[in-house]
C-alpha cells in the first residue's frame, strides 16, 4: 500500500511538473501569404444597439448632458467611437425588435408616445427612433443595418419602414421622411429578418415553417423597393441539447437559400462555460474562442448542404451580428480577440458580425467616456488587421478542460495586406501564467527585417480602466529580425499584434 501511494504521488508531480513544462514549450508559427483563406469583410467590424437601460438612453443619446450636442447625442462617446472605425450599427434589436412599432419613433419628439417594452420590462420613450438612428450612424460614419420586427409585426410595417427609409420621394412614407426634416433616403444597406424568432423568450416565437413563412414574403416586398439591400435571416439562438439550433437553421436555409444573403449567429459564449456565468475560471473563459469556432463551422456546413440542394447561384454568408466578450478587463480583452480572430480564421463564410453592445466599446463615469479594454483590442484589429485572411499553422502547448480538448495556448492569425504592404500577425496566449516562446516562420515572401509590436496586458487580471488610470493600454516597440525568422516571447495573459513590412 505504502508503494503504491508513493507511486501515485510520483505520478502527480511528474503530471503537474510536465504540465509546466508543456506550457514553457516552444511554440511555431508558420505563416505562407500565398495560403490565402479569402478577403476580410470589414463588415466584421460592426456593432449592435438595442435600447437597454442606459445604452441608448444616456450613454448615445442625452439631451441633458453636458456632452450632448444640438441633436442631444453625446459628443465625447460619438467622437471616441468615430476612432474605431466601425463599419455597420445593426438597430433597435435585440428582444426589443419583436415588440417595435417603428411609427412610435418617427415625427415631432413632443408626441411620440411612452409605450410599455415587454422584453426588458421598461418604458420606451421613442426619443431615439429611425431618423436619430440614421443621423448616429452618419456621425460615427457607419453603414445603416436596420432589424425588422418578425414578432409582432406584419408585413406592412417591414415594407413601410423601409419605403421611409430608402424609398426617394413621392409616396406617402417617403414624403413623411422629407416632412419630418431628412430629404435625401437613408440608405439602409441590410436588414435583418426578425431577431432570434426560434426562442421562447422572443415576443411573436415562431415555429421555423411559420417564421419562413413570413420572412420570405417581408424580404420579397423589401426587396421590391430596394433590390441593393441584403438580407438577413433569423438564424437559431436557441442553443440546447440535442442540436435543435441546427435543424432550425438548415430549415431555413432550404426554404430561403436564393432569397436571402446572410444568416445570422447569435451566440454568447459565456452560455457554454460550466457553471454558467459564475464560473470566474480563467483558462475555462480562455477556451471560448473554440465554442465560436464551433458555431461558425457546423452553420457553414448547413449552409453548404443548403446551397448543393438547391443549385442557387446566391452565395450565402454568416452574419455574427449578436456577441460578447464581456465587459472590460484583460479578460474581455483577449475573448474579443478570439472572436475577432475566429471571424477572420472563417473570412470565406464569416461577412459581417456585430459586437453586443456598442457603448460596451468604452467606459462610462460622470467625466466622461474613456477607453476601456474593449476599445483598445477592436481598435487593433478595425483599423489594422484588414486584407486576405492566410491559413497559419501554429503547433503549441495546449491543455485540457471540461468544454474542449487539445486547446492551444496561442490563438493566432495572421493577414497579408498587399496594398500596404505587411502582414499582420494577432496572437492571444491564454495562459494565466506563462509567458511562451515563439518562433514565427516566414516561409515566403520578402521582408525588410522590422516590425511593429503592439500588446495589450495588464498585471492584475482584475485590473479596468477608468478615466483617470489605464492599467490596460497599448504599449508598442519595434524589433529587428534577419531573413524570415522571427523569435518572440508572447506575454502570460495578452494579446499581441505584430505588424511585419514587406518589400
Amino acid at each position: 500500500m505504502k508503494l503504491l501511494k508513493n507511486t501515485c504521488l510520483f505520478t502527480l508531480v511528474l503530471c503537474l511538473f510536465s504540465g509546466i513544462l508543456t506550457a514553457q514549450e516552444t511554440a511555431l508559427i508558420k505563416i505562407d501569404p500565398d495560403r490565402k483563406i479569402d478577403t476580410i469583410d470589414p463588415n466584421i467590424y460592426g456593432a449592435f444597439v438595442e435600447p437597454i437601460r442606459t445604452v441608448v438612453y444616456g450613454n448615445i443619446y442625452d439631451p441633458e448632458s453636458p456632452f450632448a450636442d444640438e441633436n442631444g447625442f453625446r459628443k465625447d462617446f460619438i467622437n471616441l467611437i468615430k476612432e474605431l472605425n466601425v463599419r455597420n450599427v445593426r438597430w433597435p434589436g435585440g428582444n426589443f425588435v419583436s415588440g417595435y412599432n417603428w411609427e412610435d419613433g418617427i415625427g415631432p419628439k413632443d408626441q411620440r408616445p411612452a409605450k410599455l417594452d415587454l422584453a426588458w420590462k421598461q418604458v420606451e420613450t421613442n426619443q431615439m427612433g429611425t431618423d436619430e438612428y440614421a443621423k448616429f450612424c452618419s456621425l460615427i460614419g457607419a453603414d445603416n443595418f436596420l432589424c425588422i420586427n418578425a414578432g409582432t409585426g406584419t408585413l406592412d410595417d417591414a415594407r413601410n419602414w423601409v419605403e421611409y427609409c430608402n424609398y426617394e420621394k413621392g409616396t406617402y412614407y417617403s414624403d413623411l421622411r422629407r416632412k419630418y426634416g431628412n430629404e435625401e433616403p437613408f440608405n439602409v444597406k441590410y436588414v435583418g429578418l426578425g431577431n432570434e424568432i426560434d426562442g421562447p423568450w422572443q415576443m411573436g416565437q415562431k415555429s421555423a415553417e411559420d417564421y419562413c413563412k413570413f420572412a420570405l414574403e417581408a424580404g420579397k416586398l423589401i426587396a421590391l423597393i430596394d433590390d441593393n439591400i441584403k438580407l438577413v435571416a433569423s438564424g437559431s439562438s436557441l442553443y440546447r441539447p440535442g442540436n435543435k439550433w441546427v435543424d432550425w437553421n438548415e430549415y431555413v436555409l432550404d426554404k430561403m437559400v436564393g432569397k436571402i444573403d446572410y444568416i445570422s449567429i447569435h451566440r454568447y459564449a459565456s452560455e457554454a462555460l460550466p457553471g454558467g456565468r459564475e464560473n470566474d475560471v480563467f483558462s475555462d473563459h480562455m477556451s471560448l474562442g473554440l465554442e465560436i469556432d464551433e458555431k461558425i463551422e457546423t452553420t457553414q456546413a448547413s449552409i453548404q448542404k443548403a446551397m448543393v440542394k438547391s443549385g442557387s447561384g446566391r452565395p450565402v454568408y454568416i452574419s455574427f451580428d449578436e456577441y460578447s466578450p464581456g465587459f472590460g478587463g484583460i479578460r474581455s480583452a483577449l475573448l474579443l480577440a478570439q472572436h475577432l480572430n475566429s471571424f477572420i480564421r472563417h473570412a470565406d463564410i464569416v461577412k459581417m458580425a456585430n459586437i453586443t453592445m456598442i457603448t460596451g466599446l468604452t467606459g462610462h463615469s460622470p467625466e466622461g467616456v474613456f477607453k476601456n479594454s474593449l476599445f483598445h483590442t477592436f481598435d487593433l484589429y478595425s483599423n489594422n488587421a484588414l486584407g486576405t485572411a492566410l491559413d497559419v499553422y501554429t503547433d503549441a502547448p495546449s491543455y485540457n478542460n471540461e468544454i474542449f480538448d487539445n486547446i492551444p495556448y496561442l490563438d493566432v492569425t495572421a493577414i497579408f495586406n498587399e496594398s500596404d504592404r505587411k502582414v499582420i500577425v494577432n496572437v492571444v496566449n491564454r495562459h494565466e501564467t506563462d509567458a511562451i516562446e515563439t518562433k514565427i516562420d516566414l516561409q515566403a515572401g520578402k521582408y525588410t527585417g522590422k516590425a511593429t509590436v503592439k500588446v495589450i496586458n495588464a498585471d492584475n487580471l482584475e485590473a479596468r480602466n477608468t478615466i483617470d488610470e489605464s492599467p490596460v493600454s497599448v504599449e508598442t516597440d519595434q524589433i529587428n529580425f534577419k531573413g524570415n525568422v522571427i523569435k518572440h516571447t508572447f506575454p502570460a495573459h495578452s494579446f499581441t499584434q505584430i505588424e511585419i513590412a514587406t518589400k
